[in-house]
């Protein structure tokens, strides 16, 4: 199926995105980058991208869009990555523990190592990160402003975006009823970036 030329640019902005992010970018990411009124416009172009085998969405991920080539047929395998517990997306909470692993789609994982927490709390819900989904942290101690990361403050755990600022560092919830959390001293450790959720209906 070919595509018209407004599909393209979508197409291309996913791949432009994962390519320099190393995630696909939300709907909503998708959404303000071309202007568009609605979320419902995002999911036309995802349908139709999908459909056309350009695209393939896992419905259970924030940022599960993964562009494919058509004409190849696609096997959609699985890994088994550790399960380390639960994160906070609110207040730091204990940091993160357990032997126990889960199978994520292998489109998920990229170079590096990899593990999944259970997210515990409501402040990241408008970046559609739900109390008791399952996130993929690919693990990493540095992040770009913006990034959504694990951070341990004091020997707790959260789940914010990063920013750097020139004499501090801010963890900003995507919660608009709470606050940043302010980071202006040295215990403080990036475990890792968000690439993937998983949603258990």
């Amino acid at each position: 199926m070919s595509l018209t030329k407004k599909q393209k640019q979508v197409l291309d902005y996913i791949k432009d995105y994962i390519e320099e992010h190393e995630v696909s970018p939300t709907q909503v990411e998708i959404q303000e980058h071309f202007g568009f009124k609605s979320l419902g416009s995002v999911q036309d172009y995802i349908r139709y991208l999908k459909g056309a085998g350009y695209l393939e969405n896992d419905a259970n991920s924030v940022r599960g869009l993964k562009p494919v080539d058509p004409n190849e047929s696609t096997n959609e395998n699985t890994i088994a990555i550790p399960m380390h517990g639960s994160v906070a997306a609110g207040n730091p909470i204990e940091a993160m523990e357990g032997q126990e692993t889960i199978d994520i789609p292998a489109h998920m994982v990229r170079k590096g190592r990899h593990y999944a927490l259970t997210v515990s709390g409501e402040s990241m819900i408008e970046d559609g990160i739900l109390d008791g989904d399952v996130i993929v942290v690919k693990e990493q101690n540095t992040a770009q402003n913006g990034q959504t990361v694990i951070a341990v403050i004091d020997n707790e755990a959260t789940v914010k975006r990063y920013f750097k600022k020139s004499k501090q560092i801010e963890l900003h919830p995507a919660n608009a009823t709470m606050k940043p959390i302010i980071v202006d001293h040295g215990d403080f450790q990036i475990k890792g970036i968000l690439v993937g959720l998983i949603r258990t209906y």
